[in-house]
């Protein structure tokens, strides 16, 4: 599709976000895996979770604009999975892979973050302000998915720097 409208951007943003979230369900059970602090793999498994619920969400917003929900490959998700997978398989103390670990999903969170808070400014200029809270939501998710991380971070970084 070309993009040649600002709703034809709206609508490839949403793409993009797609993909992400299904990149990211691939994702998140491997991180939970590789997780030993149990706090962690809980919130990892929880995000799963909602990740699902991302998804739903996305295609609510395409059936809103009567499209149809597909995926546009997101190479920065790509790269972010790529480094998770990365940390995954380094070899590390168990509590500095956790710390490594939490990086890595914060890089992701914020990520998401950018492009939850940039779809739902052009939904509003668009005028979709029912998409725009169905938007708003996930865009909440993902903050409060970060916030955790960094409260996890918190105990866990401690852990790591004992370690030497």
């Amino acid at each position: 599709m070309a993009v040649r409208t600002f709703e034809d951007l709206f609508i490839d943003e949403l793409k993009d976000l797609y993909d992400a979230e299904h990149q990211l369900t691939k994702a998140l059970p491997k991180m939970a895996k590789a997780a030993t602090s149990p706090d962690l793999k809980k919130a990892f498994e929880s995000h799963l979770t909602e990740t699902e619920g991302h998804i739903k969400r996305l295609e609510q917003v395409f059936e809103g604009l009567g499209k149809k929900a597909t995926r546009k490959t997101c190479a920065a998700m790509k790269g972010l999975v790529e480094e998770g997978s990365d940390v995954i398989e380094e070899d590390m103390e168990p509590e500095v892979k956790d710390a490594a670990l939490i990086g890595a999903a914060q890089r992701v969170e914020h990520y998401e973050m950018a492009g939850y808070g940039t779809v739902r400014t052009f939904a509003h200029v668009l005028g979709h302000h029912d998409l725009e809270g169905i938007l708003q939501e996930t865009l909440n998710e993902e903050g409060a998915a970060d916030e955790k991380l960094t409260q996890l971070a918190g105990n866990i970084n401690v852990k790591a720097e004992k370690q030497g």
